[in-house]
């Protein structure tokens, strides 16, 4: 396969050159990612300094792999390392990081996830059913007379950011509060943020965690039928989670409960607008409803990098030497698009049934969220195609210049 332009590879040593900030790649990743599967699927990237892993079965198996993990200070030291200390004006944010449920090893994680994980199973979400119904028909009543819309904000914005407020029991009124918080410190993980990012991710998570701590004191002093205030009352093993393990657990389900779910929704309806395919026919039953959904999961996921930590010196099957604390990359992006599982994988069909896509992970840490992701997506876009039967882009979608979160600047539809 050819070298798409922007990329290096030299396929003997492993080594690949690659600008993510190139907008031909982080556009359309994919002719880069057919390269890499072609060349050297796991490879040692030069602008990162580190290793990264393409092919499905490998990122799969080391998502799964317990000798990997999303931290490290709980079995060496920085100075043993060679890590340099945290940044200062990072304080509010790390604190925020320090517990959050996607950062966490056993025992600390495994005790968080517990007392969340009720609250997500696909029993407990199947029951939001009609309310994610019903607000869907109901942002669609209020801009269908326009004849267009920018659909990431009025559409793809509001139904996630909704849902998860009302689970946790946070007013909705403060949707726009949230999401600004939200946006501010997920520029934090794409690569190399600037030092103003720092600032403002930083001053975001001290905003964000101010308002969430006088919400749990109201929540403790008048406890609701809400996720919140099951956090607040739960035990597990005598022990309940402190204020600090409440609002970190909080901000990761209000950030990850709605970020890349409005991702996904615009990528999908994209890919849907672009493939020449009759929405009616993809939607038509539950069981094509379903396969379409995943289909645009792995066709265009949201996510495209996870990071873990080798927990020890490890020397993989492929004669790659890690030492402990060396970071990798999981391409979940690109594992997606691996031709050695997914046929024609460039290709957006959705009719195929070749294995699950990795966009929500796997293993330890796969997303918590995922019922509910599934389930938002499998509702709010056969409602908009429902709906809006005459629905077009009224131009071509700009994307982020983001690698990490694949997603679209603004949709503008008309119909």
């Amino acid at each position: 396969m050819p070298v798409p332009p922007g990329i290096s590879i030299d396929g003997s040593s492993r080594h690949v050159s690659l600008d993510v900030r190139n907008p031909d790649f982080f556009r359309n990743p994919l002719p880069a990612y057919g390269a890499l599967h072609a060349h050297c699927p796991a490879f040692f990237w030069e602008e990162r300094q580190q290793w990264y892993f393409a092919s499905y079965d490998q990122v799969n198996g080391l998502l799964r792999d317990r000798r990997f993990g999303r931290q490290i200070l709980h079995v060496a030291t920085r100075d043993e390392l060679g890590m340099p200390e945290p940044k200062p004006h990072l304080k509010d944010f790390d604190a925020l990081e320090a517990h959050s449920l996607l950062e966490l090893e056993p025992p600390a994680h495994t005790r968080l996830r517990t007392l969340v994980n009720r609250a997500f199973v696909s029993r407990q979400i199947e029951q939001l059913r009609p309310e994610i119904e019903a607000l869907s028909h109901a942002v669609i009543d209020s801009f269908e007379k326009n004849g267009e819309v920018e659909l990431l904000k009025t559409y793809a914005e509001t139904i996630p950011v909704t849902i998860i407020a009302r689970m946790l029991g946070i007013p909705v009124g403060a949707a726009p509060r949230l999401l600004d918080w939200s946006h501010r410190m997920v520029r934090m993980y794409v690569f190399n943020p600037s030092f103003e990012t720092e600032l403002d991710a930083n001053q975001a998570s001290a905003e964000f965690a101010a308002y969430l701590r006088d919400i749990i004191a109201n929540k403790r002093a008048n406890p609701g039928d809400d996720l919140l205030t099951h956090m607040i009352i739960s035990e597990k093993d005598g022990e309940r989670l402190s204020d600090a393990e409440l609002i970190s657990t909080t901000v990761l389900l209000l950030n990850a409960g709605h970020e890349a779910t409005v991702h996904q929704i615009g990528n999908a309806v994209r890919t849907i607008l672009q493939s020449g395919l009759s929405p009616a026919e993809l939607f038509a039953t539950e069981d094509a409803t379903e396969r379409t959904v995943e289909e645009c999961l792995r066709f265009a996921a949201p996510l495209h990098i996870f990071q873990r930590y080798a927990l020890t010196d490890i020397e993989l099957e492929d004669g790659i030497a890690l030492k402990k604390g060396d970071k990798i990359g999981l391409m979940l992006g690109a594992a997606n698009v691996d031709p050695r599982k997914f046929s024609a994988p460039d290709t957006f069909k959705p009719d195929r049934d070749e294995g699950p896509n990795v966009s929500f992970g796997a293993g330890l840490h796969f997303c918590i969220g995922a019922p509910l992701a599934r389930l938002e997506l499998k509702l709010s876009l056969p409602i908009l195609f429902r709906r809006l039967p005459g629905m077009r882009l009224k131009h071509e979608p700009h994307v982020k210049d983001s690698f990490h979160f694949h997603g679209l600047e603004r949709l503008d539809l008309v119909w």
